[in-house]
């Protein structure tokens, strides 16, 4: 996470000592769930097993906790090295795949219609998907997927979405990264394309992915089955790319708290790097610097 950091100029930014890391900002994610790692020690506002309805936290893929150690790791089990991009942000965890990182699109649509119902509780104000289904499954489900998933954008909540590892080909989008509506993520490895990142255009023929951040070789939180030897491991795709964004966006809402998900869609638009000749990029690179130095009040 510290070469991540380095990559989206994050380092260039007075986070924590100016109260800019996450603080006061809720972030669902929807994943594998969570295993009670030290780095989220009491920063864990909600627990949903949209799975196997157990109640104690837990995380039997490690998929889920790497994706929460790049959002809002603090870094605590490695002297603050490894922390995420926001590591005050307070966790509402939503178990919608299996130990194999698998899922039904059931579950996925029962964990969003949770969050729907408890946003204001928890204070949710992001969502973070890295999960993706492929288009041509089951199209009434799709249309189900998609449709939810917009309310949450259209309730005012930023939502995150990955946009899958079936890449390089055109069209290889994941839903619900289709939409129009969300921000969709795509991975990059030292500010190229990943092949297997998935690219549009969409079927309406818009562009995607919306912007891309580092996703290859992240080294962030593990679950206890993984971390005999270390409390961290390393994996790769545009599921680790997505809470580098999201976690950037929760860094945002610290500074500016009023900032609609429209607004902060248009400032991530306006800061992002541009990457010359390489297709699949959308808007450029993540750029943390940019994106919270001139925001709205």
């Amino acid at each position: 996470m510290d070469r991540v950091r380095r990559e989206v100029h994050y380092d260039c930014v007075d986070t924590i000592e100016k109260n800019y890391a996450g603080q006061n900002v809720g972030v669902a994610i929807l994943d594998t769930g969570l295993f009670p790692h030290p780095d989220f020690s009491g920063r864990v506002a909600a627990f949903k097993d949209c799975v196997n309805g157990r109640r104690e936290l837990y995380d039997d893929s490690g998929h889920g906790t790497h994706v929460a150690g790049i959002l809002a790791g603090d870094g605590k089990m490695s002297n603050g090295l490894l922390a995420g991009m926001a590591p005050m942000a307070r966790l509402i965890i939503v178990k919608v795949l299996d130990e194999k990182g698998d899922g039904d699109i059931r579950q996925l649509l029962e964990g969003v219609q949770w969050i729907k119902k408890y946003y204001r509780r928890f204070g949710i104000r992001i969502v973070n998907i890295s999960v993706g289904a492929k288009a041509g499954i089951n199209r009434q489900k799709e249309e189900w997927l998609m449709e939810v998933v917009e309310q949450l954008w259209d309730m005012g909540l930023v939502v995150v979405v990955s946009a899958g590892n079936c890449g390089p080909g055109e069209g290889t989008i994941t839903i619900p990264g289709t939409s129009r509506k969300v921000i969709t993520v795509g991975a990059v490895k030292g500010g190229k394309e990943i092949e297997c990142s998935g690219r549009g255009p969409t079927g309406e023929c818009v562009v995607k992915p919306d912007v891309v951040a580092p996703g290859y070789q992240i080294v962030s939180c593990s679950p206890a089955s993984e971390s005999s030897k270390t409390p961290y491991t390393i994996k790769s795709g545009t599921s680790m790319a997505t809470p580098v964004v999201s976690g950037a966006i929760a860094v945002l809402l610290s500074k500016y708290p009023h900032m609609s998900n429209v607004e902060i869609k248009l400032k991530l638009r306006e800061t992002c790097r541009r990457i010359k000749r390489e297709e699949g990029t959308g808007w450029g690179m993540l750029r943390v610097d940019k994106l919270i130095g001139d925001g709205v009040n």
